[in-house]
């Protein structure tokens, strides 16, 4: 059953992982006063909505203040609303804010053929404006400079408490030992 969930003036929009390094998993969470939604993602997914935020923040003027860190870490129970596909992002110059919007993973409809082009990708062509009932559960939060900014840091500390990487492969290191390519 698919939702669709605003978060006009968020809270806290934040990230986290729950496990031991190499078996985390990782959920993006948005708070505005008792009302919270969190959506599994991919560590790549955090990383890479952080570094987005970030090179458009490149182009903006600093912002000021930040929520303290202990309100950055995720809300229990973490009840996962959906599996994060699609992912768009702007900047509202008029209100001064991004708008981030999250779409469901939308698994391939079976008996769909296998040789579609990258450029049919759902993903590629995610429409954040797009009300269709059949496009799965959505999430739409607009977050200020400040909080861009806070969940970026954040993001980057969760991101990099995982396993190390590699020195010549740049692969993760697994407590138990690493089969290397490059060492061969």
């Amino acid at each position: 059953m698919s939702f669709f969930a605003e978060f006009e003036h968020v809270d806290v929009l934040t990230t986290g992982a729950v496990g031991v390094p190499g078996r985390r998993t990782f959920y993006l969470q948005a708070r505005m006063g008792n009302r919270t939604v969190t959506v599994r993602c991919e560590k790549q997914q955090a990383a890479a909505i952080s570094q987005y935020l970030r090179r458009a923040l490149k182009h903006l003027p600093v912002p000021e203040g930040q929520p303290p860190r202990n309100v950055m870490n995720l809300t229990e129970p973490i009840d996962e609303a959906f599996v994060l596909g699609a992912v768009a992002l702007e900047f509202n110059r008029s209100g001064d804010h991004f708008v981030l919007h999250l779409r469901e993973f939308a698994a391939p409809d079976e008996g769909m053929d296998d040789d579609v082009d990258d450029e049919d990708d759902e993903a590629m062509s995610f429409d954040p404006d797009d009300d269709d009932e059949n496009a799965g559960s959505r999430v739409r939060v607009s977050l200020n400079r400040a909080q861009a900014m806070a969940f970026c840091e954040h993001t980057d500390r969760v991101v990099s408490a995982g396993r190390p990487d590699c020195v010549y492969c740049e692969r993760p290191v697994d407590p138990d030992g690493h089969f290397c390519p490059r060492m061969n």
